[in-house]
């Protein structure tokens, strides 16, 4: 009798013979090209990660996971999982329609049939799936700023999954992942759920749960989207890959999981409780703050130390995965070993590092303890993260109309060329409208688009080890926050908001442009008929009044130097 662990369970991909004839038919099918995380769901969609959804939630599904984790049939389930579209696409379809998803390059993956199409109440949304409805949260922050408008529900049918081109050896669906545990013998399996590399700690604590549960290791680490900031996945990839070896063969396996976290916290580690059953799992290792995203606009974590234990704990039956708690791991100086922290024993010494101190330590180029990490670890560490003096960088000017930041630029791209070392590259707001965004009006959508041109010009150019300077207006909150996530992944975001009051700003004006848009003549005008965000917590605020252009720069020049981006003169 074969476990039910392991025995096969259902995708939704048809046959090859009906895939070529569906390739074909949907030539004539209305497309949606899909978004990175929405073909991160369609995949544990169609190869059974996401068992028993049968394709995008339905408006009473997605009604019931919102409201009490349960689809309308009373499974549990604890997110969403929607494919949302924008308006001008949703006007054109109707139920019962077909359609064809496709990804970014045009390649068809599979076909859905529209049982539903309604506007969410994204507010609701994110209050009862996040717990707040705060964009300090990343998933709420996609859900109002990214997330199309209108969501669309119903069956798909899956021609072939995606392509991907790295550690394609790697990557294992949930029955390829279940015929490996049948045929080494595993009946027993405990899942490590990952989004950071491997250090002795994490180390320490899978060999613990593994004992613990009697069973084997599945290292089950997240490759799909994490949270921005988090190191990229091939980097971590070859840091799971450097410790491999540390773990009995045996009894240690390592799968990547394409999954696009939401960072929900509680429902989430449900969520991924679920899929690991899917997987073939049987445990699960649970973390202290399971899948939080940090701090909320308040500066206080959102979800408590122990909440997705205790959530998961609740119901884990009925997952049919059993919890393995986290145990935080310290390093004990006397007795040179790690122990839970709960089991120190008295008046020794305990030595840990945080998240936070390994990445200043990276930033600044300091020593990382052999206690601490693997060496071949902070070896890959170092290559994607060197000191930040030899990272390229962003400065990215803010500011209303006339406010000085076009000048300011000028004066600092001056002073970092004096000093060498890195290409520099202004991209000014009027320049970038030339050559760039010629075609682009004035509106909210066109602006939007026109800032996102800049940041992602300003991205390639940081990630080649250049320094990219940025002064145009970028009058929003949530384009420069996208825009700072894009820049981030490779290097420092340094936000300078030139905080010039309107009322100079319309005094130094030599274009006439104010005045033009008091008369009504120019529509849509920053600070005057449109607003202007100030930022909350720039880097470096200055204002010009009264002020020599050589001083401001001079400014940014001391904030670059107290951040480790470019060597004290």
């Amino acid at each position: 009798m074969m476990l039910p662990n392991l025995a096969p369970i259902s995708e939704l991909y048809v046959s090859y013979d009906s895939a070529q004839k569906l390739k074909h038919e949907a030539a004539n099918l209305v497309s949606w090209d899909l978004t990175p995380r929405q073909v991160c769901d369609l995949e544990l969609l169609m190869n059974g990660g996401f068992s028993p959804l049968k394709g995008f939630l339905s408006e009473a599904d997605y009604d019931g996971v919102v409201e009490n984790m349960r689809l309308a049939d009373g499974t549990l389930w604890p997110m969403p999982i929607t494919l949302d579209v924008s308006e001008d696409f949703a006007a054109g379809l109707e139920e019962g329609q077909d359609i064809a998803l496709r990804d970014q390059e045009g390649v068809i993956l599979a076909t859905m049939t529209i049982s539903d199409s309604w506007v969410p109440n994204k507010a609701r949304e994110a209050q009862m799936v996040f717990g707040a409805d705060d964009v300090a949260h990343p998933a709420v922050n996609y859900l109002h700023n990214t997330a199309g408008k209108v969501y669309l529900g119903g069956p798909v049918t899956g021609i072939q999954q995606p392509v991907h081109y790295d550690f394609r050896g790697r990557r294992d669906t949930p029955n390829e992942l279940r015929a490996y545990f049948r045929k080494l013998g595993w009946r027993r399996i405990v899942a490590f759920q990952t989004r950071n590399p491997l250090h002795r700690a994490h180390q320490e604590l899978t060999f613990r749960a593994a004992k613990e549960a009697q069973a084997n290791l599945l290292i089950h680490p997240v490759v799909g989207m994490t949270k921005p900031g988090d190191v990229d996945h091939f980097t971590r990839v070859r840091c799971y890959e450097a410790v491999l070896d540390k773990y009995p063969q045996s009894t240690t396996s390592m799968s990547l999981l394409n999954l696009a976290m939401r960072m929900a916290g509680p429902r989430e580690a449900v969520w991924h409780g679920l899929i690991r059953a899917n997987h073939g799992v049987t445990h699960f290792i649970v973390g202290r703050d399971h899948a939080g995203p940090g701090k909320n606009s308040a500066g206080e974590d959102f979800y408590g130390p122990y909440e997705a234990q205790e959530l998961f704990k609740q119901y884990q039956d009925e997952i049919g995965v059993e919890m393995v708690d986290f145990k935080h791991m310290v390093y004990v100086q006397e007795k040179a070993q790690y122990f839970p922290v709960t089991e120190v024993p008295e008046g020794d010494t305990v030595l840990d590092i945080s998240g936070t101190e390994l990445r200043r330590r990276l930033r600044e180029g300091l020593e990382i303890p052999d206690w601490f990490s693997f060496p071949e670890v902070v070896k890959e560490l170092r290559r994607t993260s060197p000191p930040r003096s030899q990272q390229g960088f962003t400065v990215f000017f803010t500011g209303l109309s006339g406010s000085g930041k076009s000048t300011i630029a000028n004066a600092l791209m001056v002073k970092l060329m004096e000093m060498g070392g890195r290409p520099v590259t202004l991209l000014d707001g009027d320049v970038v409208r030339k050559n760039l965004s010629s075609e682009l009006g004035f509106s909210k959508a066109h602006r939007d688009l026109n800032i996102r041109r800049i940041g992602y010009v300003a991205s390639e150019i940081t990630k080649n080890g250049g320094i990219a300077i940025c002064a145009p207006i970028a009058p929003y909150t949530a384009t420069r926050r996208a825009v700072r996530e894009e820049i981030e992944q490779y290097g420092a975001f340094v936000e300078v908001h030139v905080a010039t009051s309107l009322e100079e700003c319309e005094r130094r004006d030599r274009k006439g442009l104010y005045k033009l848009a008091r008369e009504g003549k120019i529509k849509e005008f920053t600070g005057i008929s449109d607003p202007y965000e100030e930022p909350a917590t720039p880097e470096l605020r200055v204002d010009t009044e009264g002020v020599e252009v050589d001083n401001c720069a001079h400014q940014v020049v001391l904030k670059l130097e107290s951040m480790g981006l470019i060597a004290a003169q």
